[in-house]
């Protein structure tokens, strides 16, 4: 039975994968509040398949008994994990019993009974969550799980986002249009505690920062995630077609091209590796008429690569699946920007661009187009041969890291058109109403509304040819994802809409505490916490974003034990779309150092309660406390003073993490921290400061003011250079000892 399970996830998935582009996405490696945030972001650039692996020894227990739902460590929760790639609609491409590189690997390879028990074990997990039941795993590499997923389509190219030939390298596999791409060091990986096989590289810089901001290296993602959105499913019928090359001299060195046809679409790939820009016309292929033409003037830049369409159908058996509306013979003769995707409604035919550089874009059509050209958003002329029946259109130049540029021509005056009006959001648990626009009651009364999976709609006739819809958007939807709309009447899509989903309300609290690693990478706390006077108590501010459409009015209380707040209630109203700021005091019942825990309540527009934390910290003193910054399962223990915040590990040998100056947010470490070693350390408070106690040895760290002093019964090695001026701000560093170090901002 398992093997015939085995068989046919084995046969389903080659006969539907197609050309398969992964993110390499190690949870485990990430705080798990960010995991959401960061999974909606792949899939709005088109990316619809994570791979992970699922490290044995990461989730062992001390007792042997693993943990797969994050009882013992937020991170270790890989379900809570596949159950966010279902509800996103993402596929799992998964490594079951892999060593990690970069993780620490002691104890990572089980024995042979320790083996079989694991697999066993996520047969178990993983089998009700298959592709074959209905789930999000659709493939399995490295080892035979009998749960109806097959192996990801070979070969299999592995490719790291951070590397400056990226474009190419992955253009040079899409063009075998067979197989799986791998992206990997997408996002930053902070490994957990302890984790780290190397101590002294907690974090791995990738394309992406722990803060959500895009570095340059995700471009490359971007225009291949752009291109395999429209192009991936034509790779079963292309077949390798005569290479195309330059009409006045040989290919110079460094540029390679192919060309790819079949029945439906066709391509020429070009790729320059060379430091000089190519310019030139080429022949290539005509697929319709199977002899030689002239691509004219297709421009390259050094770094970059083109996918430039040659004898792409219009109709649904090319890019655009739904357009019915075109004859066979209707065509993209030839493009010199990159397609990325083709839509027809309402009598518009819309194109898609990737374009480095301004091209051109030659139509075959069956009847001169009706109306007129936009390009970018602007009118633009356009050539009609009305022998041949081509238009031949220009192509601007795109914007952004994915140099995208939007093009389309009226190509008839439609007969029946349906319009969505002015809608730009969908507000997640909401009834959110939409308003739709027909050419005519009959239109109006044949027409409805298609939506996603667990999304209703009813609707109200506002007029004979108007018609309003209430649409209900599931409440476990994630914030900045994207819902695909349509209208439909007899069977044909007259008018479609990505919307983007929004939770109605935003809560921040705008004096969070964050955890840094070097300048320019920050962990927000969760719970944000914030540090309070204890005597004269503290002022705070709340970010409060309105996500909805319409004013909206907030009701806020606040509570915690042992704290006193003014005003304990209040009330805001806040525009459309807009963020306020909400000012409160926080005052606590006694002098006590430490942390308080309070939340705050809001109803109104929206009902949430966001816990919070206060930390209390004295003028003239030092508090310690403890909390999981990093959201590893593994609490830091910070000094704090009235000016400066440091921040150490329990594991890593007591790295200090960071050493921030309060006023302005700035990290005085390297991102590696300081102090770091193998294995974990014993922490205890004392007087002013904290002992750690590692494997023969001992360290005290205490903090007065701006000043940390460490002493430890074997000798500091502190790194070259740590001292220095960081904007204002001056570290000073003296080592009196060789066992004592005193660091000084000034």
């Amino acid at each position: 039975m398992r093997a015939a399970i085995l068989a046919l996830a084995l046969a389903a998935s080659a006969s539907a994968a197609g050309y398969v582009q992964a993110v390499e996405f190690n949870y485990y490696l990430l705080p798990r509040p960010l995991w959401e945030r960061e999974l909606v972001w792949l899939k709005n650039l088109g990316v619809d398949t994570v791979e992970f692996s699922i490290p044995w020894n990461f989730h062992q227990r001390p007792s042997g008994e693993p943990d797969l739902t994050g009882e013992t460590n937020p991170r270790r929760d890989v379900i809570g994990f596949i159950r966010l790639l279902r509800r996103l609609g993402l596929r799992a491409w998964v490594r079951p019993l892999p060593p990690v590189p970069g993780l620490l690997n002691a104890g990572g390879h089980p024995d042979a009974a320790q083996q079989r028990a694991w697999l066993k074990l996520l047969e178990q997990v993983l089998a009700p969550r298959s592709a074959a039941h209905g789930g999000p795993i659709a493939y399995v590499e490295g080892h035979g799980l009998a749960i109806g997923a097959g192996p990801p389509p070979a070969p299999v190219v592995i490719l790291s986002a951070t590397r400056n030939d990226a474009l190419a390298r992955s253009r040079e596999a899409i063009a075998t249009t067979r197989g799986s791409l791998l992206w990997t060091g997408v996002e930053d990986a902070l490994y957990p505690a302890g984790w780290a096989a190397d101590p002294a590289a907690p974090l791995r810089k990738g394309a992406v920062g722990l803060g959500g901001e895009e570095r340059a290296s995700t471009a490359p993602l971007r225009r291949d995630a752009a291109l395999l959105r429209g192009w991936a499913r034509l790779f079963e019928q292309m077949r390798p077609a005569p290479p195309p090359r330059p009409v006045s001299r040989k290919w110079p060195e460094g540029l390679a091209a192919a060309q790819l046809d079949s029945p439906a679409a066709g391509a020429v790939s070009i790729v320059n590796t060379s430091p000089a820009p190519f310019r030139g016309d080429l022949r290539v292929l005509d697929p319709a008429t199977r002899k030689s033409m002239i691509l004219p003037n297709v421009a390259i830049a050094p770094g970059q690569a083109l996918w430039l369409p040659v004898g792409v159908s219009i109709g649904p058996e090319g890019p655009c699946g739904e357009c019915s509306n075109f004859a066979s013979t209707e065509r993209i003769v030839y493009a010199t920007a990159e397609l990325l995707r083709v839509e027809f409604e309402n009598g518009i035919l819309a194109m898609e661009f990737a374009a480095p550089r301004a091209g051109e874009v030659v139509l075959q059509l069956a009847r001169r187009p009706e109306g007129p050209y936009l390009a970018a958003g602007k009118p633009t002329d356009f050539d009609w041969d009305e022998q041949k029946l081509r238009a031949r259109l220009p192509v601007p130049a795109g914007k952004g890291p994915d140099d995208h540029v939007r093009v389309g021509i009226a190509i008839e005056a439609p007969e029946t058109s349906a319009f969505f009006n002015e809608l730009h959001r969908l507000v997640i648990g909401r009834a959110n109403t939409v308003s739709t626009v027909y050419s005519s009651a009959a239109i109006a009364a044949r027409s409805r509304l298609r939506l996603p999976d667990g999304y209703t709609a009813t609707a109200a006739n506002k007029s004979p040819n108007e018609i309003d819809y209430r649409i209900a958007v599931p409440a476990d939807a994630a914030h900045g994802d994207f819902a695909s709309l349509a209208i439909e009447a007899d069977g044909v899509a007259l008018g479609r809409a990505r919307v983007q989903l929004f939770r109605p309300l935003t809560v921040r609290l705008v004096e969070a505490i964050g955890l840094h690693f070097g300048a320019g990478a920050e962990v927000a706390s969760d719970p944000p916490a914030a540090a309070i006077d204890p005597r004269g108590g503290a002022g705070l501010e709340l970010g409060l974003r309105n996500n909805t459409t319409e004013i909206q009015t907030y009701r806020i209380g606040f509570a915690g034990e042992g704290l006193e707040f003014f005003p304990p209630k209040t009330e805001i109203s806040i525009a459309p779309t807009d963020e306020r700021r909400v000012a409160f005091r926080v005052f606590p019942a006694d002098a006590g150092a430490g942390v308080r825990d309070f939340s705050v309540h809001i109803q109104g527009g929206a009902e949430i309660e966001v816990p919070l934390r206060a930390v209390m910290v004295p003028r003239a003193g030092t508090v310690v406390w403890s909390a999981d910054l990093a959201g590893d399962g593994s609490p830091e223990w910070i000094l704090e003073s009235h000016k400066v915040r440091a921040v150490f590990s329990a594991q890593d040998g007591g790295r200090l993490i960071d050493l921030t100056w309060k006023d302005t947010g700035a990290n005085l470490l390297p991102e590696a921290g300081i102090l770091a070693q193998s294995g974990a350390v014993e922490v205890r408070p004392v007087s002013g400061g904290l002992e750690f106690a590692g494997k023969g040895w001992k360290r005290t760290a205490t903090l007065s003011g701006a000043v940390l002093t460490l002493e430890q019964s074997l000798p500091l090695s502190l790194p070259p250079g740590l001292a220095g001026k960081h904007g204002n701000i001056a570290l000073t560093v003296s080592q009196p000892a060789p066992s004592r170090a005193v660091l000084s901002i000034e």
